[in-house]
């Protein structure tokens, strides 16, 4: 996997699209949905902590985990330029190992298909499990089939910011649902820019099969909505998003 190094330089000048304070208030609407009480929650993949921050404002008891030094030096940095006091732990998401139980995890903007295979993301659904409280939620994102072949493809994009000129370009894997992502930074220097270069391989799942292995770690899938809706996904669903209770509490000496 990707350490992200070079990404995490340009991550929040390429997704300021992305919403974090809405996406924050739709997270925050699902728990009232399910009337669900945060407790001691979990961003799992937190990034460079753009929703971390969001949702420690909203007074969640949040901290965040992600693999990525670099992304996680930009956490740190920005949730001290906004006085939030949080922590943030570096461990891959199939190894997570937390010094207590929570209550609630989210993991948003596709991370789970960051994951290398089905067996990551299984491991990642038991040790999710492992530290969730009896009956805790777990809410997180995936993009789907639809978005990998339809959208994503063997396509490419521009980005053009104030900070970076980013080209994107796809190589997509029918067999395997793998998106091969080759990203090109070119950030000015006085009268040159410099390049630098990331790499990284997202894959898509079906949906029944990301529900088998929610139920296999002791999950049971309470919806699939369209994201930052209350609707049911649909065929053309690019991202759908997962609400799952913890029904089977596992041994926590494993």
């Amino acid at each position: 996997m990707s350490s992200y190094t070079a990404f995490s330089q340009y991550y929040d000048a390429l997704t300021q699209n992305v919403g974090y304070a809405e996406r924050a208030d739709y997270l925050c609407r699902l728990l009232e949905r399910w009337q669900h009480p945060a407790g001691i929650t979990l961003d799992l993949a937190c990034g460079t902590g753009s929703l971390t921050c969001e949702l420690k404002k909203r007074g969640l008891d949040v901290y965040g985990i992600d693999a990525s030094p670099d992304m996680l030096a930009q956490a740190q940095g920005k949730a001290g330029e906004q006085g939030l006091s949080i922590l943030f732990l570096c461990q891959k998401m199939q190894q997570i190992d937390l010094y207590g139980t929570i209550a609630t995890c989210f993991c948003t903007l596709d991370s789970i298909n960051h994951l290398p295979g089905p067996e990551d993301v299984q491991r990642t659904f038991s040790r999710v499990a492992l530290f969730m409280e009896q009956d805790g939620l777990f809410i997180f994102d995936v993009n789907t089939l639809y978005k990998h072949e339809e959208i994503l493809g063997n396509h490419a994009f521009l980005y053009d910011t104030e900070t970076v000129f980013c080209a994107w370009q796809n190589r997509y894997d029918p067999t395997s649902h793998r998106v091969h992502i080759d990203l090109d930074f070119f950030e000015k220097e006085g009268r040159v820019y410099r390049r630098s270069s990331e790499h990284f391989t997202e894959r898509a799942y079906p949906l029944e099969e990301i529900t088998a292995m929610l139920e296999k770690a002791g999950f049971q899938v309470l919806e699939i909505l369209e994201e930052n809706t209350f609707s049911p996904v649909k065929e053309d669903t690019q991202r759908a998003v997962f609400v799952a209770k913890l029904k089977t509490c596992r041994n926590r000496k494993e």
